[in-house]
């Protein structure tokens, strides 16, 4: 589907596409708006977040209405749908699942009724690590297997406490990473895991006040950006005001990759500028990694910031020589045989007249697998190109992902078995350069420290059980033990499938 920021580089060939997003969440507290119409619109700014399934919850104080289904936000709402949803505050949610399949039972918001009738609706991004744990304690009643309804039949097992109370009660027994944006009939809430790992901003309406996964949702709904909310918080509003309690003490591990791909370029994280961190990554590669070349071109649109920083350090002319379909995107209908031959085509074609007999520098964010590289790399010599040196924008992705973006198998990660001269040869291209960690690092301005690079380096920041289960479809039966089970070697892969290869990511701990 068409994201957000129009990135399709990853998405070439939907049965085997590259990183997924997490998810978009997002909270509004505004008597006297439209709220169901805010939450939308918000939604709509992070739908490069997920494109599984959308869904808004919106309270008038009397009741909280739950409307949700599988698809992008544009198809599940239509105006009577949303005119229909009236009240004072609502949350909403754009989903990836990367805990549970892509069911319409889990997508969210997910809701539960306390036995008192209090009602609690919840969105989340993120990943929970401790799933199986916590499914091992507490019962959910949806039939829904994600680690969301987990959390919310968590929040509404206490109904002599307040639902503040309940979540200092139960946000501290969660492991993983997760922003949450939840509510009951009165009052919105947003809560963010000790390390931050995924991003979760507070901005201020005239008359309310917005939380949201990113500042490009504030500013579609016309919001300021006040803070970020900080790891180990949560928040309350409502006709009180803003509240802040600490459940953890702060530890911030937020997720390198937001810099790389996830984000918008439009938004801002940690008073960085997502689109000037990418040019300055770009600079960087071309430092690292010169060449003699005729034109540096990106792979549209999320290698562009890259592909103009590195034009810019290197003198090489920038120009296009990639034009992308903006309307190809995630399809229910799947290409026939003779289409999917076309590959790549489907969604670029090259401009032969700027690439014939001309040394092309092509600039992407990431090589995950492979595939989509090496129907580039062949298509830029089909059109006449001389020389075709790829340049990546990230440091090669050797590792799995637990904590809440769903990369392929770390099998499956060309990374993990090819060194750079060998991948080079695998997708055809006479050099291939990718910007170091520390170079990635740097241009982010944010201490080491404050990283979660697991992805990159192997090095997990939130331990991963030793003895539980753990993957996308743990709730699902389909999961491994993590340890003890002889067949895995105790291991799993971010799906929940069998990969031996991870005992490198516990044992590194």
């Amino acid at each position: 589907m068409p994201r957000g920021d129009g990135r399709l580089s990853h998405e070439l060939d939907p049965g085997r596409p590259g990183p997924q997003d997490s998810c978009g969440v997002f909270g509004v507290w505004a008597p006297g708006e439209e709220v169901a119409k805010l939450t939308y619109f918000g939604l709509y700014a992070l739908q490069h977040r997920g494109q599984e399934a959308a869904g808004i919850a919106v309270s008038d104080g009397s009741g909280v209405v739950v409307y949700k289904d599988l698809g992008l936000v544009a198809q599940v709402f239509d105006e009577p749908t949303l005119a229909s949803l009236r009240g004072h505050l609502a949350i909403g949610h754009a989903r990836y699942s990367t805990t549970g399949g892509s069911t319409w039972e889990n997508a969210q918001p997910t809701i539960q009724a306390t036995i008192t009738g209090t009602t609690i609706a919840l969105a989340h991004n993120g990943n929970l690590v401790n799933t199986a744990e916590l499914a091992a304690k507490v019962q959910t009643e949806d039939g829904s297997t994600s680690d969301t309804s987990l959390v919310t039949a968590m929040l509404a097992g206490y109904p002599d406490l307040s639902v503040e109370a309940a979540a200092m009660r139960v946000l501290p027994e969660l492991k993983g990473a997760f922003s949450f944006v939840f509510m009951d009939e009165d009052t919105l809430y947003a809560a963010r895991d000790a390390n931050g790992v995924r991003p979760l901003v507070l901005g201020r309406l005239d008359r309310g006040w917005v939380v949201a996964s990113e500042t490009a949702a504030l500013d579609i709904v016309g919001a300021s950006v006040v803070r970020e909310i900080e790891p180990g918080e949560l928040i309350a509003i409502d006709e009180h005001g803003l509240r802040s309690q600490r459940f953890a003490a702060p530890d911030p591990k937020g997720c390198l990759f937001e810099y790389v791909y996830l984000a918008r370029p439009d938004t801002t994280i940690v008073g960085s500028n997502v689109y000037a961190t990418r040019v300055a990554i770009g600079r960087r590669l071309a430092r690292e990694h010169p060449v003699e070349a005729d034109l540096v071109i990106p792979v549209p649109e999320s290698g562009t910031p890259a592909a103009i920083g590195y034009a810019e350090e290197s003198g090489i002319p920038y120009g296009s020589g990639l034009v992308k379909n903006s309307y190809v995107g995630r399809t229910f209908i799947q290409p026939s045989q003779t289409i999917r031959q076309l590959g790549v085509r489907l969604k670029l074609n090259p401009l032969r007249h700027a690439i014939r007999g001309r040394r092309i520098v092509v600039v992407d964010d990431s090589i995950v697998r492979g595939n989509t590289q090496r129907a580039i790399v062949r298509m830029l010599r089909e059109s006449g190109a001389l020389e075709v040196h790829v340049r990546i924008s990230s440091p090669p992705v050797k590792w799995p992902c637990f904590y809440g973006i769903d990369f392929a198998t770390r099998a499956e990660l060309i990374a993990n078995g090819l060194d750079t001269e060998g991948i080079r040869r695998s997708i055809g291209a006479d050099t291939l350069g990718y910007v170091s960690l520390p170079g990635l690092i740097a241009a982010t301005e944010q201490p080491p420290t404050r990283l979660c690079r697991a992805c990159f380096d192997g090095e997990y920041p939130i331990g991963l059980p030793g003895d539980n289960l753990i993957g996308k479809h743990v709730l699902e039966g389909v999961g491994r033990r993590v340890a003890g089970d002889p067949a895995t070697d105790g291991n799993v892969d971010a799906h929940g499938a069998a990969d031996p290869e991870t005992a490198d990511a516990l044992l590194r701990q």
